[in-house]
């Protein structure tokens, strides 16, 4: 008995005296954290499954790490010092990068929202308008921390535009200038509008910016130091020295034309966040894209500059946007609402030549971008925005806008069914299912990465895959919906219209959404919504929905699904529908 607690006695002695501490298997950089990437995950009282739990969390959290020991992050749950540990193949891991010392930065959006973390996921605790001034603290991942007079929180980095320090004396071979963009702008003696009026600038004028403090912006006027309003300033940056194309290929345009969605977009010297700024861009404004890469688009400026920008932020067509295909011969659109404009041109800067009152139809001739181009009474042509329309028929129903906010970030796996020497249903006139699936996913999948979704194919040629990959990929990505495409066929020639299957119930709220709207938008007949017990559905972990989206064994229904009117109207179903979902 003695001899038990001597020997108990000398070894806590060793543990509490030994020159070695103990330590984690592996560090963090300090303000490191962890995203959880899956809906709940049990927080547990040490590393492994066998500890108790002591909490739950769920998907989109973060937490700061303390440290890593083999497959297993203990993190900071609260304020309070509260402790866990949490598995590492279930979260994602996000590095602090902590500036070397403080920087400035202007806001480029308006109603820029600042959260309490620095992701989606966290609570909106402000906003801020566009031309605010901040102080950068710190950037982790694609959020910089930042403060002002009233706050400290995260806002997304591609929204502040970084203010130079350097005025003079430096060699870089670039300096800031600005663009005034309003008429009789006061130039003052001092930062203030009780500031001695010095003179005016006119909309247009450029200036050449020494500093930008708070709301104010410093330049030179008629040989002294002055100031003019930071919020009728459009800042950009030139280079002292032209940059020389490395081929006589870099304006080559690839035939496609980008439309800037966000509010105010960056354009940056090279295709990464860590290029240089230099100058923005606005909703609506279109350029021909030159290059891309790396999810980031090539453009050219008006000022002949050339610059990236982030293509998640773009709405991408062909050059040539009017066309006449697949607009059917009696296609109406109708107004939805009363006094909507009839335009000249296929924008909203075009001159209003009519306008028209709820219930009214017209005559479908073709479609222009978001635009349906329709024909008056009177016989002439004018052009109506899509959204404020439903169209009769076949013919392409566009999308209502906003959708896009709540599918960013969202990671979804599409499934185009079949493929390879699996060719599926074979229509009567000779369509492969594996052909038309395809088509279908590929449609769906430029839509949602426009949207700045995260979005995985299962397939994207013509081979085969078996189900449990299909799934495996479902559960690999912790895909927040799973779309599985098919066509569907019967010995009865009579049938037709679409399904939406759902094995769990936990997958039958997507599967009822997302069919709703793809009849919606396609007009085919509502078979509603079925369990289905299919293996990518009954296998699958994740909110799933498997469409049957016509029936290649009728054969109206079988040259209708291989329009090109019909696959995009089911692509955007698709999408609409999950947007719905998510929201």
């Amino acid at each position: 008995m003695y001899k038990n607690k001597y020997i108990l006695f000398f070894l806590t002695f060793l543990l509490l005296c030994s020159p070695f501490p103990i330590k984690p298997d592996s560090a963090f950089a300090e303000g490191s954290t962890v995203e959880i990437t899956t809906d709940t995950l049990n927080v547990r009282e040490g590393p492994g499954l066998s500890y108790q739990v002591i909490s739950v969390v769920k998907r989109g959290d973060r937490f700061s790490v303390i440290e890593e020991k083999s497959d297993w992050i203990q993190v900071s749950l609260n304020s309070s010092g509260k402790k866990g540990w949490v598995a590492t193949w279930l979260v994602k891991k996000h590095s602090a990068i902590e500036s070397s010392s403080s920087k400035s930065g202007i806001v480029t959006a308006n109603q820029l929202r600042v959260r309490s973390g620095p992701s989606t996921s966290y609570k909106v605790v402000t906003t801020l308008s566009q031309g605010a001034t901040v102080t950068i603290n710190k950037t982790e991942s694609n959020w910089h921390q930042i403060k002002t007079s009233s706050v400290t929180g995260w806002v997304a980095a591609e929204f502040i535009e970084e203010i130079k320090t350097d005025t003079g004396g430096s060699s870089s071979s670039s300096q800031q200038t600005g663009k005034i963009t309003t008429n009789n702008l006061n130039v003052r003696s001092t930062a203030s509008t009780s500031g001695t009026i010095l003179g005016k600038l006119q909309k247009g004028s450029t200036v050449s910016i020494q500093s930008v403090e708070s709301n104010w912006v410093k330049i030179q006027y008629n040989g002294q130091a002055a100031w003019i309003s930071r919020e009728f300033v459009e800042i950009s940056s030139t280079s002292s020295q032209p940059s020389v194309p490395n081929d006589t290929n870099t304006d080559s345009s690839s035939g496609v034309i980008g439309t800037i969605t966000a509010t105010t977009l960056n354009v940056r010297s090279t295709s990464s966040l860590n290029g240089k700024i230099i100058g923005t861009v606005s909703k609506g404004q279109a350029f021909n894209i030159l290059a891309e890469e790396n999810n980031w688009a090539k453009i050219k400026l008006k000022n002949g500059q050339l610059g990236w920008v982030a293509s998640w932020y773009l709405s991408k067509e062909q050059s040539s946007t009017t066309t006449k295909v697949d607009v059917d011969e009696n296609s109406t659109a109708t107004i939805l609402y009363n006094g909507t404009n009839i335009r000249k041109s296929a924008t909203t800067n075009s001159s209003v030549i009519s306008r028209a009152n709820a219930g009214d139809a017209f005559t479908v001739l073709s479609v222009k971008k978001d635009w349906y181009e329709i024909q008056l009474k009177n016989g002439s042509k004018g052009f109506v925005a899509g959204w404020l329309v439903t169209v009769s028929g076949t013919s392409q129903q566009i999308e209502r806008p906003g959708a896009e906010q709540y599918l960013k970030n969202k990671v979804i796996v599409i499934d185009p069914g079949h493929g390879g020497r699996d060719t599926g249903a074979t229509g009567i006139k000779g369509s492969y299912e594996k052909n038309l699936t395809l088509k279908t996913a590929q449609l769906l999948y430029d839509k949602l990465k426009t949207a700045g979704a995260n979005v995985i194919m299962t397939r994207n040629k013509d081979s085969y895959l078996s189900l449990s990959s299909r799934v495996g990929m479902s559960h690999t990505h912790a895909a927040d919906a799973f779309i599985s495409i098919h066509f569907d066929s019967i010995l009865d020639s009579s049938v037709r219209g679409l399904t939406s299957y759902y094995s769990h119930n936990y997958q039958q709220s997507l599967a009822t959404t997302v069919g709703k709207e793809v009849a919606s938008f396609t007009k085919l007949k509502d078979r509603g919504v079925r369990y289905g017990d299919y293996h990518v559905l009954r296998e699958n972990k994740r909110a799933s929905v498997l469409l049957e989206l016509g029936y290649l064994s009728n054969s109206a229904e079988e040259t209708l699904v291989n329009s090109a009117s019909y696959q995009a109207n089911a692509a955007t179903g698709i999408y609409q529908g999950l947007a719905k979902f998510f929201k």
